[in-house]
């Protein structure tokens, strides 16, 4: 179950942030995590807030105001090429829907062990479950 944190300017609307989230999700759904499985953050940033590098790593074209930093928090163990291609669904999704242009669009996976979720009520689900085989 990844969580996932879209940070995004106020030049986006509503709408636009919904397909967002859903063309991230579906992405997600796509490479094996379950369809339930939806834990999104939207935040929506003012100029002041959301600040970041037009052409950073030597991009040929700036960043626009429609730039989309999503972050991807998720359990260790995922290999590169798993990333890859959750990239590449994640970017040909946002490209169809809403329109973002590929280098407009940034995606940090930040990796943590798995005893490090606990879902609800303080319970380490995964550590239980290792803990009862």
């Amino acid at each position: 179950m990844p969580l996932v944190t879209i940070n995004l300017s106020e030049a986006w609307s509503v709408a636009d942030q919904k397909l967002i989230a859903d063309g991230v999700h579906d992405a997600i759904a796509g490479v094996g995590f379950p369809q339930r499985d939806r834990f999104q953050k939207i935040h929506r940033l003012s100029k002041d807030q959301f600040l970041y590098d037009e052409r950073h790593p030597d991009l040929t074209q700036p960043r626009s105001e429609k730039f989309v930093l999503i972050e991807i928090t998720i359990s260790f163990g995922r290999s590169v090429e798993f990333k890859k291609e959750l990239l590449t669904r994640i970017i040909r999704n946002l490209e169809n829907k809403p329109g973002i242009a590929p280098h407009d669009v940034m995606v940090l996976f930040v990796e943590t062990a798995r005893e490090n979720w606990a879902f609800a009520g303080g319970v380490q689900y995964y550590v239980e479950a290792e803990d009862n085989n």
